[in-house]
């Protein structure tokens, strides 16, 4: 886009929708980059969806991700930072009349982080609206359908179905293989603190898992991996079109 056309997009009320990822470990079988390429392939797909009603901004493709630190290639960025990153582009774009913002997250680990930014932005821009919805929690039809192990997660049956369908060519298919399955493979403190009714804790991820894997990918396909994609992207072009219209 150019300047003229950027400022034409927010006069007719578009959407800006900025994917956002992480570069992290996602066990022998998936690149570092997973997170990033899912969350931009889903807003590539909203694009497609809903044509002029959405403008994509510049990928954050660094996160929120320390608890994967113990495992080469992961980098992160602090939680003020990644939060102060967001809030300057939301600074930035409040000044040009953009009103609704779209945050896309493939990484969990951003979460929390986003809730602040969400907040910060309320008080700071109150004429700005911002939503943020992370990936693959938008799609529960799908992932129910699927066959996960008892403990599942990361890069397990779930992120290495989309990879199968988004990117196949970037799965070291012959390497997946199941990482932690079952609650007994758990460190004992990490058993104490699983399910809803407990303190929050925050445990690097090699405490849960040798290999960085929760779950079994050698079980998921690409056909898994297309109706997670699908039911994310319905549901999040659902969501615009009633926003747009409020």
């Amino acid at each position: 886009m150019t300047s003229a056309e950027a400022a034409q997009a927010a006069q007719r009320g578009a959407v800006l929708v900025l994917p956002v990822g992480a570069v992290e470990q996602h066990g022998p079988a998936l690149p570092l980059g997973t997170d990033t390429i899912r969350a931009e392939a889903v807003v590539d797909r909203l694009v497609d969806a809903l044509d002029e009603l959405v403008v994509v901004g510049p990928t954050v493709p660094v996160g929120v991700s320390p608890h994967h630190l113990a495992f080469p290639g992961t980098m992160t960025l602090r939680p003020a930072t990644f939060a102060a990153v967001l809030t300057d582009y939301v600074d930035s774009l409040a000044r040009h009349g953009w009103r609704r913002v779209l945050v896309v997250t493939g990484h969990g680990g951003n979460n929390a982080t986003l809730g602040v930014v969400a907040q910060d932005v309320l008080r700071d821009h109150p004429e700005v609206e911002l939503a943020w919805a992370p990936v693959t929690p938008l799609a529960p039809d799908a992932l129910g359908a699927m066959n996960r192990a008892e403990v599942t997660g990361h890069c397990g049956e779930a992120e290495t179905a989309q990879m199968l369908h988004l990117a196949p060519d970037l799965v070291r298919s012959d390497r997946l293989a199941a990482g932690t399955t079952v609650p007994g493979q758990l460190d004992p403190f990490a058993r104490l603190s699983r399910g809803a009714a407990h303190p929050a804790v925050a445990l690097p991820y090699d405490r849960l898992s040798a290999s960085g894997v929760l779950g079994d990918p050698t079980s998921a396909t690409a056909e898994d991996g297309r109706a997670v994609v699908d039911e994310v992207v319905r549901r999040l072009a659902d969501f615009v079109r009633e926003w747009s219209t409020t």
